[in-house]
């Protein structure tokens, strides 16, 4: 026994800078003790399924806090700041009065779908942080399809919703899942087009592999591809049912939207699932197109998964920004602009991306030479179709007058007269 524990302390299995240490500590001493190989596998997938539910369980608390504060500085409110130090409890007694409510279910609901619903719709967050890399060798699943996993699983989220506005026998419900399909049909186009893109430019779909890509070339591909992460970051906003695109829950329209007949525990569900989903995009981002653990020889000195991390609440800042600053958007000005500008603006960076690879292989030139005339040429682009985007389509989005019409007269006309025959007769009372 003493022999085992000088083993693990001098193995450095506590080392901060890599939290696969320790796993890989644990099932190395079950594999020298003769454990059967089934056993490895289920303890390993146990450690990283229990750090990922750690890490969404705490998020989901302190993402509660961080939003409404930074949204109410934005809005010129103090946001909460009663219960603790600075609010810092608000989230916990929120959670506590949540599970204290009584958990309504209408009668004419279907049961097992209703309560299916919330579940359903936590379930996808978790999978794709299984498959993120959160450092060199910390990642639980680094499949070989990353990036069509991603695209897969996060389009279940939108089932999920459909479930809880089909099965609630309430027509606010189900308009607003209406929507969230409407929105997913729409925006799903540019989301696979800008990964698409990526995917092309890197020569991958394993997620490892895109961040490896970034760190080889030292250059993230914010820089390379800045049109698909625009494109990629308004649609997934779409997906996500956040200002400026929450159709789905607007409550000057539709009461609530698809979770109107849901309360206590299921409610803060769907709550909860909104922000965990906002974290795990985020996530996306910052592997995708942030270079992941990453940082011009930075990550050598702290540990990546903390720079990733920091990553994470850069992009999330972004999302809480929009919701912030951005007034909610009709269906119809959504719906148009993803099907008039980001699906074209999409096709026209994947046929760019292809002729920068296509070039790129035929000629043989460095990359030295190459990547650097390609950041200028995308960053180009991007900028030119946005301001064209500003300049000729969003005044199209303007249905209505701007500012107030002063009319010197208006002609109103004048009321019919009442024919003697349809007047009521002498002695009638008054209805």
């Amino acid at each position: 026994m003493i022999a085992v524990l000088l083993t693990i302390i001098t193995d450095h299995w506590w080392d901060i800078r890599d939290l696969s240490n320790l796993s890989a500590k644990i099932v190395e001493l079950i594999d020298d003790a003769g454990g059967p190989h089934w056993l490895i596998f289920v303890v390993s997938g146990l450690l990283g399924a229990v750090g990922i539910i750690a890490f969404i369980g705490a998020t989901a608390v302190i993402n509660i806090w961080v939003e409404r504060r930074v949204v109410g500085r934005m809005q010129s409110r103090l946001g909460p700041n009663r219960l603790g130090p600075f609010g810092l409890l608000q989230p916990v007694a929120d959670a506590i009065k949540l599970m204290q409510k009584e958990v309504l279910q209408p009668k004419t609901a279907s049961g097992l779908i209703f309560t299916a619903a919330p579940i359903a719709f936590t379930i996808p967050g978790i999978w794709l942080m299984a498959v993120l890399p959160w450092g060199r060798n910390m990642v639980l699943a680094d499949l070989d399809v990353g990036v069509l996993f991603l695209l897969a699983a996060s389009s279940l989220g939108a089932l999920a919703v459909f479930m809880a506005g089909y099965s609630s026998n309430n027509k606010y419900s189900l308009f607003g899942s209406m929507r969230v399909i409407a929105m997913l049909v729409s925006y799903e186009i540019p989301i696979v087009l800008a990964l698409l893109g990526v995917v092309l430019f890197t020569g991958t779909m394993r997620l490892s592999g895109i961040v490896f890509f970034q760190e080889h070339y030292w250059l993230p591909l914010v820089l390379l591809q800045p049109l698909p992460f625009f494109i990629y970051f308004i649609s997934i906003s779409a997906e996500l049912n956040r200002t400026p695109a929450d159709i789905s829950e607007a409550e000057s329209e539709i009461v609530g939207g698809y979770h109107t007949e849901y309360s206590g525990m299921k409610f803060g569900l769907f709550y909860a699932s909104e922000l965990i989903n906002a974290v795990v995009v985020s996530a996306i981002i910052a592997t995708v197109f942030l270079g992941g653990w990453w940082l011009y020889k930075v990550d050598e000195v702290i540990p990546g998964w903390m720079i990733f991390i920091g990553k994470i609440y850069a992009v999330y800042f972004l999302f809480v920004w929009t919701r912030g600053t951005l007034p909610r958007f009709r269906i119809d000005q959504l719906l148009a602009f993803a099907w008039k500008w980001m699906t074209p603006m999409a096709i026209v960076n994947v046929m760019l991306v292809a002729a920068e690879v296509l070039l790129w292989e035929e000629t043989g030139w460095s990359a030295g030479l190459l990547l650097p005339a390609y950041v200028v040429i995308n960053n180009a682009l991007a900028v030119g179709l946005i301001v064209a985007f500003v300049r000729v389509f969003a005044p199209r989005f303007q249905r209505f007058p701007t500012g107030l019409r002063m009319y010197s007269s208006i002609d109103v006309p004048a009321l019919p007269a009442v024919k003697p025959a349809d007047a009521a007769p002498a002695g009638t009372p008054a209805s």
